[in-house]
């Protein structure tokens, strides 16, 4: 039996809910498909935080690269303020793991609603790989005579020939893996010129080499239009860590809401982490009435990641099914409490 060992940290708000569903489902998917998983839970999130004033302890990141992957519910308090968190675990894990892709599939399942007019499944299928170490998200800047008339602040975009070519390169790659046949780079060459030139010349040059996929180009602004009025034109998209930040909540919402969305931040020679998209949803914990399906897609993700084919198809067929007969994606509409969503999904298993 294959064997694999993960680093669970269920977070904050309804985090904990939602992979407990996810957590039940990969272990009705490892009975049925010849694998097991040993969890290890950590209790990094702000409730740690409130109570010691550390995010992650000394050793976490060693100890997280002894583990096949990290299944995370969600990061984020209300009594903790914004960026602490967020910062402390989320982009320290995702930097110092080197998982340097974002991987967001953007798909609109049957049965469930998006509000795009007159848009169904066959119109919404394509895949956001956003780079995941660079950018904005450095952190590089400063801040000069904070609180004074006279204060200004910098915040500074730092892209690397070497960052953005593993990213680009990644892209090509999953399109020829997956059978994508065209891939877009999304940037902002007429304003951004410095950051998005390299990001412009990478994407062609790197492209030579793989002269089976059609390559386009759109700014950030064109591709939030196209995205709502034809997201069809769409196979794969790469871009940057800001941009792709932003789209990905925009593709979350016309693949029916953050009930479903999840992504993967992948180190493809390392340790990957997983995570459903929604955040923590504080006003909805402990009521059971959150939806775990993102949280059951971020598994399918993990399982694909760790290469369980087999089961990967059939947990997706489960989500399907289970999404035709949910009310509504939102919390509190679906007709089924969180628990029974996951027991939905395993029952098609």
């Amino acid at each position: 039996m294959r064997n694999y060992k993960i680093a669970l940290i269920p977070g904050d708000g309804t985090g904990p809910e939602v992979v407990r569903e996810g957590v039940k489902v990969l272990k009705a998917a490892g009975m049925k498909y010849g694998f097991a998983m040993e969890f290890t839970t950590f209790d990094y999130g702000g409730q740690r935080y409130l109570r010691t004033g550390e995010t992650l302890p000394e050793g976490a990141i060693g100890e997280l690269k002894s583990f096949h992957a990290i299944y995370l519910g969600a990061i984020g308090h209300p009594n903790v303020k914004p960026g602490i968190l967020e910062r402390g675990i989320l982009l320290r894990i995702r930097f110092e793991l080197e998982q340097y892709i974002n991987l967001r599939p953007v798909k609109l399942y049957s049965g469930v609603e998006t509000p795009l007019k007159d848009k169904g499944p066959e119109d919404i299928d394509f895949v956001v790989i956003r780079e995941n170490t660079e950018g904005f998200y450095t952190g590089a800047g400063g801040v000069l005579r904070k609180g004074t008339p006279y204060e200004v602040s910098i915040q500074e975009s730092i892209n690397t020939r070497y960052g953005v070519e593993r990213c680009v390169r990644f892209a090509y790659e999953y399109c020829r893996q997956n059978g994508r046949k065209k891939l877009t780079l999304c940037g902002k060459t007429n304003v951004l010129t410095y950051a998005y030139d390299l990001w412009e010349r990478t994407f062609y040059e790197v492209g030579a080499e793989y002269p089976d996929i059609a390559k386009d180009y759109a700014h950030i602004d064109a591709i939030c239009m196209w995205m709502v009025k034809n997201p069809e034109q769409f196979e794969v998209i790469v871009t940057d860590n800001m941009f792709g930040d932003i789209i990905t909540d925009l593709g979350a919402m016309i693949q029916g809401g953050m009930g479903i969305a999840a992504g993967g931040n992948i180190n493809p020679q390392g340790v990957s982490m997983f995570e459903p998209i929604g955040g923590s949803a504080p006003k909805y914990t402990g009521k059971g009435v959150i939806n775990p399906l993102a949280a059951i897609n971020e598994a399918q993700m993990m399982l694909s990641f760790l290469g369980e084919k087999e089961a990967i198809d059939r947990v997706e067929k489960a989500v399907m099914e289970t999404c035709r007969r949910l009310k509504r994606m939102d919390a509190g509409k679906m007709g089924f409490s969180t628990s029974e969503v996951g027991e939905l999904v395993v029952s098609y298993l």
